[in-house]
């Protein structure tokens, strides 16, 4: 395989891929913080007690869970455009990544405020703080926190699940793939070489994850 493996090539569409790998970086960042903040007033408006909030939020997270990435996506892409919102790819791609991670991450949350302690929630409440102070000082904090490991293995799937983009032209890492695999025929180099990029990724992630736990986990002991 090794001998009918062109390197040179992929040296010569390396800044294609440096390009791709920029833009797959910056989507994604935008994408998580989307992500985080869908999660976050989901999980608020699903925790809330009240029917008419709780009910989108609950409405939005099955909605997304039930149906897959692709078919979001097509239908931003495709559908939005019909109902008189215009977009651009990158725009597009952003929107279904934060909404379809949203979607998770709202759950992951309400997992982590479910299992703080009642009494610390009941002493909040009696000390007279608002809501926005119980969230913000004691009910978040402790929610994000024990929820960290799970929140950053759904950042690695958003990253991995940000492929699909290039369905709709936007370019990045795998587009890069696509088109060194249409204008030089090499699907194998291209595609190794996207597959090769995605991997670093994922242990650069992978490796923040462990030292944000590590240091978590020296914080609780001090």
């Amino acid at each position: 395989m090794l001998k009918t493996f062109n390197f040179r090539v992929i040296l010569e569409m390396m800044p294609q891929f440096l390009q791709g790998l920029g833009n797959t970086a910056w989507i994604c960042l935008v994408a998580v913080i989307g992500a985080i903040l869908m999660g976050i007033i989901s999980c608020v408006m699903r925790l809330s007690g009240k029917r008419l909030l709780s009910f989108p939020a609950i409405a939005y997270i099955e909605m997304i869970r039930s149906t897959p990435l692709l078919a979001q996506l097509y239908f931003f892409y495709f559908g939005l455009p019909g109902l008189g919102f215009s977009l651009s790819e990158t725009q597009t791609g952003i929107m279904a990544l934060s909404l379809n991670s949203g979607a998770y991450t709202a759950e992951i949350i309400r997992a982590g405020i479910v299992s703080i302690p009642k009494g610390q929630l009941e002493a909040a409440t009696a000390s007279g703080l608002t809501l926005f102070q119980r969230l913000r000082y004691i009910i978040l904090p402790q929610a994000i926190g024990v929820t960290i490991p799970a929140l950053l293995g759904q950042m690695i799937v958003l990253v991995k699940d940000s492929a699909l983009l290039a369905l709709i032209s936007v370019f990045e890492l795998t587009r890069a793939g696509q088109l060194m695999a249409s204008e030089r025929f090499m699907p194998a180099e291209g595609f190794f070489t996207t597959a090769a990029f995605y991997l670093v990724i994922y242990f650069v992630l992978k490796f923040l994850s462990q030292q944000w736990q590590q240091r978590l986990i020296f914080q609780q002991d001090r």
